[in-house]
């Protein structure tokens, strides 16, 4: 059992696209899901999908490739950690890579990207973030 299972489901990613892996699977948790659910709409991955086989269940995760072969993910990290939480309120946000990057938000409304949560005006407790 993993103490940050969001670090090892972002680490299991990292490590598909150093392999050039077309999916991963990670197991399945209402957290993943989300995360998974806003990468895919931020143009991150290519789909995912969730197989209730077992106690459990997996997390199929389809990586997404340029048709020259050059992930769509460049980098991806955690940033708040169980032993260190990190709060951005609104005012304290900034653009990830000039705007080209997204940072997960843990927010009082679910998990929002932070192009939507400076919309919305609301801070949280970053995740991670994706270039």
């Amino acid at each position: 059992m993993t103490t940050d299972p969001i670090a090892d489901m972002l680490t299991r990613i990292r490590n598909a696209i150093h392999a050039a892996k077309e999916t991963v699977d990670i197991p399945h948790s209402r957290i993943k899901e989300q995360i998974a659910k806003l990468l895919k709409e931020e143009g991150y991955i290519a789909d995912y999908e969730v197989s209730r086989e077992g106690v459990k269940g997996n997390l199929r995760v389809k990586i997404k490739y340029s048709e020259e072969g050059i992930p769509a993910i460049q980098h991806i990290e955690r940033v708040s950690k169980p032993g260190r939480r990190i709060y951005r309120g609104v005012d304290n946000m900034y653009l990830i890579r000039r705007g080209m990057g997204t940072a997960l938000l843990s927010t009082s409304q679910g998990l929002l990207p932070d192009r939507e949560c400076r919309r919305r005006k609301i801070g949280g407790e970053v995740v991670c973030l994706i270039w």
